[in-house]
């Protein structure tokens, strides 16, 4: 630590935080800051050299192979499409095209229609489209947590770098 400078030294990351002169004695004289020596992960330097994951890379639009280019954009639009509340009100009309052949031939037939045709048909967009809006949620939580956690932060920070009011 470069302690002549105000500010904290972090050569594994190659940048300095500046911290309030004050603060370095309480950090010199915890117990725990002379024990305690920070060591890198092994991964962390691989990590930080490799470029970013993005979306495209993940879902391999771009991946070198024809037809694995092709399943991968076949399937997001299959399942851009089918998640949607249009396509279960598309569903539920089809279905109910064969329900009238259903009544005629029985109750047995009516139940059939109900579990493979009706049922499958419409609940399958609805099901996809609620797993979107159930990550998008935990997103959302995750986000407001972090935003929450940042906040706590910056108020502690002004706290430790604000000019003393009173002596």
């Amino acid at each position: 630590m470069a302690k002549g400078n105000g500010s904290l030294a972090r050569p594994h990351e190659g940048i300095a935080v500046p911290i309030p002169a004050r603060a370095w004695g309480a950090c010199e004289n915890n117990p725990v800051a002379s024990i305690y020596e920070y060591v890198r992960h092994p991964r962390g330097a691989e990590l930080h050299a490799s470029k970013p994951f993005k979306t495209e890379d993940l879902r391999r639009t771009n991946h070198p192979n024809f037809f694995v280019r092709v399943n991968a954009r076949v399937g997001l639009k299959v399942t851009l499409i089918v998640g949607t509340m249009w396509c279960a009100y598309a569903f539920t009309v089809l279905a109910l095209f064969a329900l009238p052949s259903a009544i005629k031939q029985g109750t047995y037939y009516v139940v059939v229609w109900l579990s493979s045709s009706f049922l499958q048909l419409v609940l399958l967009p609805i099901k996809d489209a609620e797993a979107v809006l159930k990550e998008a949620e935990e997103i959302q939580k995750h986000l407001l947590a972090q935003d929450q956690a940042i906040t706590d932060i910056v108020t502690r920070l002004e706290k430790l770098t604000a000019p003393p009011t009173g002596a």
